[in-house]
């Protein structure tokens, strides 16, 4: 199945098992109404950002949109963006995780909103060196190094050198 299919037929798939209208989908999730609406008839691939903001309205793992059961190899690269999301370990329910391997463009910028209370994030740089901004501080993070925060209060991730950065990203989620 097509990623961008599969996140319409997901996204409508669990507003309508809430019995959400699209209104209802907006005022969760921070995202507009004509936007949600264009995703769910896959005539627009969201960003990265916007993605999050729907998984956290939703109360649901990221992995949930970018990982069709059939293809656990999806690559999420909405319009070839700047930040590319690969699910290593898609969510597990019973670890409570989702894992992922990303990559961030030169120049690139991807403010996160907060995620659902008691998120963990774990970052851990494998090539290049990652700008985070983490409680209103920015910090860089070298290869080989890594970063264990609060998912649940906005952040951010830059990158300001002409190399792409490379990153593992470990979700936890409260039960």
């Amino acid at each position: 199945m097509d990623i961008t299919l599969h996140l319409a037929t997901t996204l409508k798939t669990l507003r309508q098992t809430r019995g959400w209208s699209l209104s209802k989908l907006a005022d969760e999730t921070g995202v507009s109404k004509a936007m949600l609406g264009q995703i769910e008839r896959n005539e627009s691939s969201p960003t990265v950002s916007t993605l999050w903001k729907i998984a956290t309205g939703l109360n649901v793992p990221f992995s949930a949109f970018i990982t069709p059961e059939a293809d656990r190899q999806a690559v999420f690269d909405p319009q070839q963006q700047a930040m590319v999301v690969k699910p290593l370990f898609p969510w597990d329910e019973t670890l409570g995780f989702d894992y992922f391997s990303i990559t961030l463009a030169p120049g690139a910028l991807s403010e996160s909103t907060p995620h659902e209370a008691g998120v963990i994030e774990h970052v851990v740089v494998v090539s290049g060196e990652l700008e985070m901004k983490i409680d209103d501080t920015w910090q860089t993070i070298s290869a080989n190094s890594g970063v264990r925060f609060a998912g649940d209060k906005p952040h951010a991730y830059r990158n300001s050198s002409d190399r792409t950065v490379h990153f593992h990203s470990l979700i936890h989620y409260p039960r």
